[in-house]
């Protein structure tokens, strides 16, 4: 089945949504679509597990432990490794914002 990441996106203007496509032993892919959303300062994400992101459309700024807010463009990805500090610092608010996230482990 042919499926394409960019058709259909669901309104995120309320919202992050999350969509699993696909989940085995060790890794957990998902569709993010943000739109102008962010994190909290005072309540940063920590995972327990390595996520690799890619930005697929929009825009987004994220910072990792004590850096600067990095701006992403269409075709950056990153890793976060476990345990690390991260936010989300923006996200456009004029158009939909699509992640792809890889979890491992």
């Amino acid at each position: 089945m042919i499926a394409n990441l960019l058709a259909d996106l669901p309104d995120a203007s309320a919202g992050e949504v999350f969509t699993e496509l696909l989940e085995r032993p060790g890794i957990r892919i998902e569709r993010i679509v943000s739109r102008g959303q962010s994190t909290p300062e005072d309540e940063p994400m920590v995972q327990d597990w390595d996520e690799w992101v890619l930005l697929l459309e929009g825009a987004a700024g994220i910072r990792i432990e004590d850096s600067a807010v990095v701006a992403l463009a269409p075709g950056d990805h990153l890793l976060i490794e476990k345990g690390q500090k991260h936010w989300v610092a923006w996200t456009a608010k004029d158009r939909a914002t699509v992640w792809l996230a890889v979890h491992l482990g």
